[in-house]
């Protein structure tokens, strides 16, 4: 079995690993069994992710049910969401559309490759229409949906950090990076886990941009189908 690792511009991650890890029957060096090892000690709970303000705890159960692992590398300096929060702000001064990273996060190496993006959206208006066929509707926010592979949230937010035209139409978008693969497991606990992440990171930002009624999220996420 490969386990691969990507290769990540300094930065953004901190130190990380290029190149790949081969186990079973190809072995791997000393050097290398020694590296996941140390990787393995220095990874973090799901809740430390992300700037340790975005991930709650059943957004960290459903991280698990996502990736198969309970514990990931650490979030770099730039993948926060106070940092993701300022960006946008700082967009919707000059255009009411925009689109950013909020955070990546990726297994810890010398376990199975898998990597999550979570990126922000800004719209010039409230979400219209129905969304791609593979998503079921959920009621959160200015509209939400969940799929076997990614999810999203959107919401309403007025807030004095906001210079511009309010209330900014934001969405969080959370999918698995890398090619296109089948979803493995069980598809309604996956759905429900997308859906309770995308809903967590939603409410992190939304507080952090001080939205009116924290953008007209609820406290806990609403996976009932609209």
């Amino acid at each position: 079995m490969v386990i691969s690792r990507r290769g990540v511009p300094g930065g953004l991650l901190g130190a990380a690993v290029a190149g790949s890890l081969v186990f079973g029957a190809a072995g791997c060096s000393d050097d290398e069994k020694d590296y996941a090892a140390e990787a393995r000690e220095r990874s973090v709970p799901a809740t430390e992710l992300c700037g340790g303000h975005a991930v709650s705890a059943a957004a960290g159960k459903g991280l698990e049910t996502i990736t198969g692992s309970p514990r990931f590398e650490a979030s770099g300096k730039e993948y926060t969401v106070a940092r993701a929060a300022q960006a946008l702000s700082e967009s919707f001064t000059s255009s009411a559309d925009g689109r950013g990273d909020v955070c990546r996060i990726y297994t810890p190496v010398g376990t199975a490759d898998f990597e999550l993006r979570i990126t922000w959206r800004l719209s010039g208006s409230a979400p219209g229409g129905a969304a791609a066929p593979k998503f079921t509707a959920l009621k959160m926010g200015e509209g939400a949906g969940t799929a076997p592979d990614g999810a999203f949230v959107g919401f309403a937010c007025s807030s004095r950090e906001l210079t511009g035209p309010t209330p900014a139409h934001i969405g969080i978008e959370v999918e698995r990076g890398g090619m296109p693969e089948e979803p493995e497991g069980d598809t309604a606990r996956l759905k429900d886990a997308y859906a309770t992440v995308a809903h967590s990171v939603s409410l992190a930002m939304a507080k952090q941009l001080g939205c009116e009624d924290d953008g007209g999220l609820e406290a806990q996420p609403s996976l009932d189908p609209a």
